[in-house]
């Protein structure tokens, strides 16, 4: 695409000396970066503005639902550890059972619906097409598709905690239920409200953040997860852990920053005396190797994750018989092959399928012809759409391949270093990740435009 005014402009000025410097600084780039941001009066609010919302969201997820046990719930997260992988991503509130116990996932879920709908409906099609008014109206809508997807979820964890053993809700009236639907509901739509806050007054998506803070809020007790594997006399197997998990992330970034570039040439008319000329510029379209996001792993897990949920309900109690409902809960166990290898697979296959959808959303031929663009050697239109789904659909291959290894990385780490006690989502290492380096090229940005030196050079 055309690189903005903006862009042109700031490229080619030569970086200033920051005020009060009489040469060049011998702080590390990174500390004399973050020391510029917050000499900025207005990156400063912005940046103290996020952290005071993320406080504001750490209270708010441990303010607990009456009528809970938490003995109750503790013991029941050690007999399903996979509620301890759904506690990771709301920061503990799960654990508590807190109003915000199902985090923002319900408006993610929504925002996901209305993604795929918007291609398949011609009304939402229409708007998606309306500039930032269809866009804002699109918003609205996935709003008012929050509500009963957040009602629906936090009935159905309500549900489970019913049929725990030994009981955890002190309660089962039917008001009683009702109150505590209602306010996991408030709960969700109060975070999606911060998380807009956030994007609206501070630095970077507001709903990534909030994610963010309620994975790095679990980091404490993976620490005192990894101390007790030592104290066990799991020092090596600890270690290797981590190296395994360090080599994940550096992965991470790496797929996170790759693309392919495809070389556009665009004819543009100048009047020069009088007289039109034609001109040439070129530019490139960055293909992201993975354009997918973590959205593929969500859709995985939650297939993976399904048969043994139900099979939860009809299962027999321990020290019963096995039935039918037994066995299929211990075959998508999150502890076993088949759980992972599945996970591998359907990762992969919601790779392509969601990037081919987002490619055919952004219309980049049509794109490319309204504003007199084409790749160099490759005729406008059907050639070029056919060019490039070629191309989206090999880098893809490298994309979906990184998504399902890293997927599978918590299984792999454990079975290789025999280190059970921790528990690590590869989701979240993703989303750590990409909020990590999105906030640095939003606080980039934000220096580079006054012309200070920013974390990279």
């Amino acid at each position: 695409m055309r690189q903005s005014q903006a862009d042109s402009a700031l490229a080619p000025q030569p970086r200033a000396r920051r005020p009060g410097q009489g040469g060049r600084s011998t702080r590390p780039r990174l500390l004399q970066a973050m020391l510029d941001a917050f000499r900025l009066p207005d990156l400063r609010h912005r940046i103290l503005f996020t952290v005071g919302l993320l406080v504001v969201f750490r209270f708010v997820a441990h303010v607990p639902l009456p009528g809970v046990d938490t003995a109750a719930m503790q013991q029941l997260f050690q007999n399903m550890p996979i509620l301890g992988m759904l506690d990771l991503f709301s920061g503990g509130a799960m654990r508590q059972f807190s109003v915000a116990a199902m985090g923002v996932y319900p408006y993610i879920t929504a925002s996901i619906i209305m993604m795929l709908l918007t291609p398949v409906i011609p009304r939402l099609q229409a708007l998606s097409q309306e500039g930032e008014a269809g866009r804002n109206r699109i918003n609205q809508i996935t709003h008012w598709l929050t509500v009963p997807l957040a009602g629906l979820q936090g009935y159905a964890q309500i549900v489970i905690l019913q049929r725990a053993d030994p009981p955890v809700l002190a309660s089962t009236a039917n008001m009683t239920i009702a109150t505590m639907v209602i306010s996991m509901i408030a709960g969700t739509m109060f975070l999606v409200w911060l998380g807009e806050l956030i994007t609206e007054n501070g630095i970077g998506n507001g709903i990534s953040i909030i994610i963010f803070g309620g994975i790095v809020a679990k980091f404490p007790e993976l620490i005192g997860q990894s101390s007790l594997a030592v104290q066990g006399g799991q020092g090596a197997g600890v270690t290797g852990y981590f190296v395994i998990i360090l080599i994940a992330i550096v992965a991470i970034v790496v797929f996170t920053e790759a693309h392919r570039r495809i070389p556009v040439q665009y004819a543009k008319s100048v009047f020069r005396g009088g007289r039109m000329y034609r001109q040439a510029g070129s530019t490139h379209i960055p293909l992201r190797v993975n354009t997918a996001g973590m959205i593929p792993l969500i859709f995985a897990m939650s297939i993976v994750m399904f048969p043994g949920m139900i099979a939860s309900y009809f299962a027999a109690p321990a020290g019963a018989d096995p039935n039918f409902a037994n066995t299929v809960q211990n075959l998508f166990n999150s502890q076993g092959g088949l759980y992972w290898g599945l996970f591998f697979v359907l990762t992969m296959a919601f790779a392509f399928f969601y990037t081919m959808v987002i490619f055919q959303q952004q219309d980049l031929p049509g794109t490319l012809q309204r504003q007199g663009g084409f790749i160099p050697g490759i005729r406008p239109g059907r050639h070029t759409s056919e060019y490039l789904n070629q191309v989206i659909k090999r880098i893809t291959w490298a994309g979906a391949l990184f998504l399902a290894v890293v997927g599978i990385v918590p299984f792999i780490a454990q079975n290789v270093t025999n280190v059970q006690v921790i528990q690590l989502s590869s989701m979240g290492l993703i989303i750590v990740v990409g909020v990590v380096l999105d906030t640095m090229k939003q606080i980039e940005a934000q220096l580079v435009m006054r012309r200070y030196e920013g974390f990279i050079k």
